[in-house]
């Protein structure tokens, strides 16, 4: 049994919060304040992978993964959901960048897509699928959560502009642009320049994503991918899981230039909690097994809030994609404990509840407002 010690934590400004509080790495406690804060607020986390680890453990199937029992092997599962009191979620559709070869990534993409489905035909207590914002908040006005796709990797498309309408009535609410390879029409952030950033098609990609409302996720693109796909977008755009390079030097990770672009497009960098991506790049260069902690996401979170400002910050977890998770965000139960934190450092209410998921809201309602000026509704 481990014995939770209370402990009294120290109240920061924000204007005090410039760098690391490397002298309140304390283990962070939960109070009743935090409970009612997280409580108030409608969390909307940017990237779940519980689709593809089902996959990659070899059982896509809700028989074999009963989320309704507790699932070690995942971070995910309705229990722990409920623990962490999420409103609602992009469950990540991901196929792998070599399905590509073999042409069958929109085949795969929407064996994905139905397993999700599933999931909410098997759950329907838990959960429903949301078609657009008022959706949204009205699911999670019921209890449930909201839940809404997001495809990683433009090539589930195919190189079909047709297949982007196909994927949104799927229920595709994001396309991150790439994964982990570059495509002939967007550069990839960890693998060798194609296009210069976005081709001619990958401009037309971005605009009918626009025209049909599905928002443009710049996650694992380049760096000129994101300005070109940000000179060419009209709507808001989302990173649905990425942190900030200015902290740990990962070209995954946002720069400060683009961070500053944020204001004038209106878009939202989702910090992604991977060990890797948050804990700061000098620890990294002497121990690359380091796990970090809460307080080096809320660090990534504070530093994304003073370059871009509180209006364009959320979460995108990447629970159950990735291999290592920081101490006291190992699992979906955990995200009152970064509300916590961040009133420990002195963050209102208010502010928390906009990174929380008003954010994502906000830009959600702003890809609505495009497409309905192209004709769609």
């Amino acid at each position: 049994m481990v014995r939770v010690v209370t402990i009294l934590l120290t109240f920061v400004s924000p204007a005090l919060a410039e760098e690391p509080l490397q002298n309140h790495r304390t283990t962070v406690v939960i109070t009743e304040q935090g409970r009612q804060v997280h409580r108030a607020g409608l969390l909307f986390d940017g990237h779940n992978d519980l689709a593809w680890r089902m996959r990659e453990l070899g059982s896509p199937s809700f028989d074999v993964f009963d989320i309704r029992l507790n699932q070690p092997k995942l971070h995910t599962d309705i229990n722990r959901l409920r623990s962490g009191h999420v409103g609602a979620q992009f469950w990540s559709v991901y196929v792998p960048a070599d399905t590509a070869a073999s042409g069958s990534s929109l085949l795969q993409t929407i064996q994905q897509i139905e397993l999700i489905h599933n999931m909410v035909k098997r759950y329907p207590d838990i959960f429903e699928m949301a078609s657009d914002a008022d959706d949204v908040e009205r699911i999670a006005g019921t209890g449930k959560i909201a839940s809404m796709l997001g495809i990683e990797g433009g090539y589930s498309i195919e190189s079909s502009l047709g297949n982007i309408q196909r994927l949104y009535d799927l229920g595709c609410r994001y396309m991150t642009l790439t994964h982990s390879t570059s495509l002939e029409w967007a550069d990839s952030a960890t693998d060798e320049p194609i296009c210069g950033g976005l081709s001619e098609f990958g401009q037309d990609v971005i605009r009918e994503m626009n025209r049909v409302g599905m928002l443009v996720d710049l996650s694992h693109v380049s760096v000129d991918c994101m300005r070109a796909s940000l000179n060419v977008t009209e709507a808001p755009v989302i990173f649905s899981h990425s942190s900030a390079r200015a902290i740990t030097d990962h070209p995954r990770n946002v720069p400060d230039d683009i961070l500053k672009m944020m204001p004038d497009n209106g878009g939202v960098v989702m910090v992604n909690f991977y060990s890797k991506f948050v804990v700061p790049t000098e620890l990294l260069k002497t121990d690359e097994s380091a796990r970090g902690s809460i307080h080096d996401v809320v660090d990534h979170i504070e530093h994304v809030i003073q370059v871009a400002g509180i209006d364009h910050v959320g979460l995108g977890s990447d629970f159950d994609g990735v291999p290592r998770l920081p101490q006291q965000l190992e699992d979906v139960s955990t995200y009152p404990l970064i509300t916590q934190e961040l009133l420990n450092r002195g963050h209102t209410p208010a502010s928390i509840h906009k990174l929380l998921g008003g954010n994502v809201m906000r830009i959600l309602r702003g890809a609505e407002a495009v497409a309905a000026r192209h004709g769609i509704q």
